[in-house]
């Protein structure tokens, strides 16, 4: 823990409003033959329901040429769900910004900003694994100084800004987009685990989106930058935590399809060693390994209300993000989000 920031935690009265949400990576289960038109329908309408019980976000993340279907167009899954919802957020969770062109990017989330009526936030990564980079024909090793330049593209767009820009990276001549987001900037958040990383987004996002250890550290490098910490803003993904009124029971219901998720992580986390951790958590396990190593984290309504509430004393945290599961059938992920939606959103209400 950073104790240096840690010294300005008597601001408790900036404390933000805590709201959930759900990560959708569209992806299908081994074994699963469902046509992909129907998968997606499903997913769909299952983001629709969440909105209409409470949940406040959908996110998708972003990935290539995974046989599973891992979702590798976010921006086209977006489009449909702001035309699906009314009043929940959506955005990356993350997008791969070096693999995006930065005008073509602009404009489409000024576009998706429109459709949303201002619901869309943005988070951004470099990711950790050289086949995708491979498949676009870019320098895996330069992905951090792409991102730079991108983002130095992207919020002069949002600004408003005719842009002539001559880097390593991208060449522009007077672009600008319209039309524009009447919000100009769109909320973006950095991911990432590296000092760099971390560093990248206290000076030039709006938020970060990290686990609560790895957010302790993006929040002394916000103070270092001479910004308040509690003015910036933390999304913490939860994609292995569950709230259940018989945790064993939940246990046994859902180990199979959280436990295919932590070995694909696992193993693309190991291929190329990028991902910016000494030692990944997700590693290849089997099954009864997985149910007993403590990744997948379920709780009860009353101890998640306290996590929640310790977190809030904690950083500057907005919104928690827990995770659809591939393969995990609809009325069992409607089942534990109608607890978690009945017994903890309540009390992070206002």
């Amino acid at each position: 823990m950073a104790e240096a920031w840690t010294e300005t935690r008597n601001a408790r009265g900036r404390k933000k409003r805590l709201t959930f949400g759900y990560l959708y990576d569209f992806r299908r289960f081994p074994g699963d033959e469902t046509p992909a038109y129907e998968l997606y329908a499903q997913t769909l309408g299952l983001i629709e329901w969440t909105e209409s019980i409470g949940f406040a976000g959908a996110w998708i993340p972003e990935h290539h040429g995974a046989p599973d279907g891992y979702q590798p167009a976010p921006m086209l899954i977006m489009s449909a769900i702001a035309a699906r919802t009314k009043s929940m957020k959506l955005g990356t969770g993350i997008a791969l910004a070096p693999l995006y062109h930065p005008v073509r990017f602009a404009e489409e989330c000024a576009v998706l900003d429109i459709l949303s009526d201002g619901r869309l936030e943005m988070a951004l990564g470099i990711g950790y694994r050289k086949s995708e980079y491979d498949g676009y024909g870019l320098d895996f090793r330069r992905r951090g100084a792409r991102f730079d330049e991108f983002l130095q593209i992207v919020r002069r767009l949002w600004a408003g800004e005719q842009v002539s820009f001559a880097g390593d990276h991208y060449t522009i001549e007077r672009a600008r987009i319209m039309p524009c987001s009447p919000r100009g900037q769109i909320p973006l958040f950095l991911g990432g685990f590296s000092d760099k990383a971390l560093e990248r987004a206290a000076r030039q996002a709006d938020g970060y989106l990290g686990v609560a250890n790895t957010c302790e550290l993006y929040l002394e490098k916000v103070r270092i930058t001479g910004k308040d910490p509690w003015s910036a803003s933390v999304r913490v993904p939860g994609l292995f935590f569950v709230v259940a009124n018989d945790p064993e029971e939940a246990m046994e219901e859902l180990a199979p399809y959280y436990h295919y998720v932590n070995n694909s992580y696992g193993i693309w986390a190991r291929e190329d060693g990028a991902l910016g951790l000494d030692d990944p958590v997700v590693r290849p396990l089997s099954l009864d390994d997985f149910k007993t190593s403590g990744i997948l984290e379920i709780v009860t309504p009353r101890e998640a209300v306290a996590k929640f509430k310790a977190l809030r004393e904690q950083m500057p945290i907005d919104h928690f993000m827990m995770m659809l599961p591939a393969g995990c059938p609809p009325n069992l992920f409607a089942k534990y989000a109608t607890i978690f939606a009945k017994e903890v959103i309540p009390h992070f209400a206002n």
